[in-house]
């Protein structure tokens, strides 16, 4: 290549640019001023108990801004180009519509809710340390008992009967923990439950565990989220999912997750302890059943406890985590409000502290024992509710296995075609087909 030196015209300074040529960065800056003028509208505007909805518009250009800014920028390893298009960008503000609904004035705390969750915090890093749980975060999840006898009841959903698997759970917040006593006082929280979908044969078929998403639980959503019925029947599996604690049946308050994910950060330190301890409760029933395979596949939440799973369960056929959640206090700094975020900052909800107390329940603070080979990935590239940063991390701490961007957001996964031949793809290769 030829390189070519443009001299200063005359009466122009020495090195600068001619007049008639725009400075490379100078896009960028445009972008960058622009995406600051959207974080102020956004910041105002969520402050307004009724206004909550306005910020999905500049929520949804403040995506399209950075997202310009991604594409003229070298993207980093592991995060894919995004092609803009407008029904991404329709299922963009999709997500951002959902989570302006969820997350409404009605949600945030009150300031004596600050003071308290920062001194609990607090009082868990202390205990965690001197546990030995913060050096050592997998030693904070004592292996369950096997579960041999559950009870079992018949139900049916979406045109088709399945067995109910019913049993206590057997779970016990650590006693010297705050916020203990208050999650064990979930009395429905103490009876586990699962789905079950098999065929009536006796002979031995693969087995896969399905990990439900926050806020769902009920077996109607999440038969249809995990397209069992061409899993059962065209691929010819056994199919199993769990209810997760504070979910479904399981739920203390009229909302299903509530208790699970909320601003009392004890309650996820909790919520991920007894989930490990109940799916891998119910891998040790399905493991009884004599399967030709094994695998377990979670969405959104359940992405995040599949990677969870993995870091324990070493003979698991295929760990497949779509949509994941990978860092939880990352996903609270993103999407709570500016005024909630900086109060949090304020009593050491959202710094180091919260970081070492949610270290014991997160997937990237633990050596992986599930096989490179059997892990595997799938996100939205348009995803709001777990941005893609979160796939992109669990795919570093797991060794970058294949992993699947599909064009669309959080829920889009539900139609995603190239989401669901990707699974299909890694179910085969797996043994997972009968």
């Amino acid at each position: 290549m030829t390189s070519t030196t443009h001299e200063p015209a005359a009466g122009q300074a020495g090195g600068a640019e001619p007049a008639t040529m725009a400075p490379w960065w100078q896009p960028l800056g445009m972008l960058e001023r622009s995406t600051t003028a959207f974080r102020d509208v956004e910041k105002v505007l969520a402050r307004q108990p009724l206004a909550r909805l306005t910020t999905v518009g500049p929520r949804t250009a403040r995506w399209a801004s950075e997202t310009l800014q991604h594409r003229i920028a070298e993207p980093g390893p592991g995060t894919p180009r995004i092609r803009l298009t407008p029904g991404l960008i329709a299922q963009v503000a999709m997500d951002e519509s959902l989570m302006a609904v969820a997350v409404g004035p009605s949600r945030f705390p009150s300031r004596s809710d600050y003071e308290r969750v920062g001194a609990e915090l607090a009082l868990a890093r202390d205990r965690l340390d001197r546990g030995g749980f913060l050096a050592d975060p997998a030693s904070f999840h004592p292996a369950p008992p096997p579960l041999e006898h559950p009870a079992m009841s018949e139900g049916w959903a979406n045109g088709r009967s399945y067995e109910r698997l019913w049993w206590p759970s057997g779970y016990e917040a650590p006693a010297d923990l705050p916020g203990a006593a208050r999650w064990d006082g979930f009395e429905a929280n103490r009876t586990a439950s699962a789905w079950v979908l098999r065929h009536d044969d006796d002979r031995p078929r693969p087995w896969m565990v399905c990990i439900h998403g926050f806020g769902m639980g009920t077996p109607f959503m999440d038969q249809g989220a995990f397209r069992v019925g061409h899993f059962h029947r065209d691929l010819g599996l056994n199919i199993a999912g769990i209810v997760l604690p504070a979910h479904g049946s399981r739920r203390p308050s009229p909302l299903s997750g509530e208790q699970f994910l909320n601003f009392d950060l004890m309650h996820a330190v909790f919520g991920m302890q007894q989930s490990l301890w109940d799916v891998r409760r119910l891998l040790s029933w399905v493991r009884a059943q004599e399967p030709t395979a094994l695998g377990l596949m979670g969405v959104s939440l359940g992405g995040y406890l599949t990677a969870l799973t993995a870091a324990f369960e070493a003979d698991l056929d295929l760990a497949l985590a779509g949509i994941p959640v990978a860092d939880f206090l990352d996903m609270f700094r993103h999407h709570s409000p500016r005024h909630v975020h900086m109060r949090a900052i304020e009593h050491h909800i959202l710094d180091s502290t919260a970081e070492d107390v949610l270290k014991v329940v997160s997937p990237l603070a633990m050596a992986v024992a599930t096989p490179k080979s059997a892990r595997a990935i799938f996100a939205g590239l348009g995803d709001r509710m777990a941005p893609p940063e979160q796939a992109r991390k669990l795919w570093e701490h797991w060794d970058e296995p294949e992993i699947c961007w599909y064009p669309g957001n959080h829920i889009g996964f539900f139609w995603a075609d190239k989401a669901w031949k990707f699974v299909d793809q890694k179910f085969e290769e797996k043994g997972l087909v009968a």
